[in-house]
């Protein structure tokens, strides 16, 4: 007889029991996360970290109501314990007629998500890595003097979600990555520079490509100054547009829609973009840092185009908000823990890449400024769009970058910006679990001496 697994066990007594307490409708999810983390400088490790949480947490309806309630204790009365406490939680709640669970249906796609080389991997030769970057590094410039953190960092995660209608899912999954951030400096000058490189697979992490790639943004930007205003075309690299789709992404959910928090309400069917703009959510993308099988709620994950071809074609959704607008979820119930039930939110989220090489879209301005670094970008106003930080990068003269420009700022609307795109580069990278290619947007006013 096959080995029972314990953890959908406990999470079988959880529903149980909550069925058994007068629960209309019940729902145990179940995580196990190991994290590492491993800081080196100077060649040394300054510290390393393992963690470890394991947990168990229950939501329950009855009558219109909800409760939720979580528990490390995974224990068969550790689950009876968090099954009474989610229902006790359920009667002080508002009745709300679209609270619900989700019914089975659908194929979960088949995502490869754990890589056991990540695993097998000891940690001197995860160590070996942040070192090697460290060299990298080093060796790239002798200009580069400071290393702020070298650090090898993977995660592995098992979840287990059951319900009362009938799901009854479970999957594994893990990460893994390295981030160099350090300063360049030259007189009394000092630049600052990073890199980065995460994804589910171990074998292709490349430590002297990243060493290289942050002693290269810092170096670069050694000797900037200022710049006079100015009314210019501008290009964002991957990483800074990849800031602006961060003001872009919540404003994209159902729940920001319906709480009136969402710059896009009332404009599904038009155009908000430029036409060379495509705007993806994919929980399902093979290679997807948060990729996952089904989401907070056990529904499949899949690809959702927000925005095709600079027109708004809909929002994230979890089971409620699809409930209260009258459509399906999307499978963006997500929950980074346990401890939370799940929420609207969105997992590989990246502006499509074009069909141009970045330095074909640069090669075609006679002038402009090509942005590499922006400062205060959390300030921007998620619900009128409205945005106002500072930028740093490089001027673009006669179709090459020349000298490296700071201390100035830009401001607008980011629907304007949207629709100002004219170029968009092949060149799709991703940060976490977002990502966009080089984009160069015209006409924006740069604010200098």
């Amino acid at each position: 007889m096959a080995n029972r697994d314990p953890l959908r066990d406990i999470a079988e007594i959880a529903i149980m029991r909550s069925r058994n307490f007068g629960a209309d409708m019940a729902e145990a999810y179940i995580s196990s996360n190991k994290e590492l983390s491993i800081d080196v400088r100077e060649g040394r490790v300054e510290t390393l970290k393992l963690a470890e949480e394991r947990g168990l947490s229950v939501r329950v309806m009855l009558e219109g109501k909800t409760g939720f309630a979580f528990s490390t204790d995974l224990s068969p009365a550790g689950a009876e314990e968090v099954a009474r406490h989610a229902l006790f939680n359920c009667k002080s709640t508002a009745v709300d007629p679209y609270n619900r669970l989700p019914s089975p249906g659908g194929l979960y796609p088949g995502l490869e998500l754990y890589d056991p080389d990540i695993h097998k991997a000891t940690v001197e030769e995860k160590i070996a890595l942040a070192k090697a970057m460290e060299e990298s590094a080093r060796a790239f410039d002798p200009r580069v003097k400071v290393i702020e953190s070298s650090t090898y960092q993977d995660g592995e995660i098992l979840v287990t979600l059951v319900n009362s209608l009938g799901i009854d899912s479970t999957y594994r999954g893990a990460y893994c990555g390295i981030y160099l951030a350090l300063a360049a400096g030259e007189g009394e000058e000092s630049q600052t520079g990073f890199a980065m490189d995460f994804g589910l697979k171990y074998k292709p992490l490349n430590p002297a490509m990243t060493g290289q790639e942050a002693a290269r943004r810092a170096v670069r930007m050694l000797g900037a100054g200022p710049v006079k205003t100015r009314r210019t075309d501008i290009v964002l690299e991957p990483y800074v547009a990849t800031g602006f789709l961060g003001i872009i992404g919540p404003a994209l959910t159902g729940e920001a829609v319906q709480k009136g928090r969402s710059l896009f309400a009332g404009k599904t069917g038009a155009r908000v973009a430029s036409e060379k703009i495509t705007i993806i959510d994919d929980g399902a993308k093979a290679d997807g840092i948060a990729s996952a099988p089904f989401d907070g709620e056990g529904v499949a994950t899949g690809r959702t185009v927000l925005v095709r071809d600079g027109v708004l074609q809909g929002f994230l959704h979890n089971t409620y908000t699809a409930a209260r607008e009258g459509v399906q979820s999307t499978g963006n119930g997500v929950r980074g823990t346990f401890k939370s039930a799940p929420e609207v939110g969105f997992t590989n989220l990246y502006i499509k890449a074009g069909d141009k090489h970045p330095q074909e879209i640069i090669k075609e301005m006679e002038s402009g400024l090509y942005i590499t670094e922006v400062m205060g970008m959390h300030t921007a106003n998620p619900i009128s769009g409205d945005f106002s930080v500072g930028v740093a990068g490089l001027l673009i003269e006669k179709g090459e970058l020349s000298r490296p420009v700071r201390g100035a700022a830009m401001g607008g609307n980011i629907l304007d910006f949207l629709k100002k795109i004219d170029g968009v580069g092949n060149d799709l990278l991703f940060y976490g679990g977002k990502g966009s290619p080089t984009l160069r947007i015209t006409g924006m006013t740069i604010s200098g001496q």
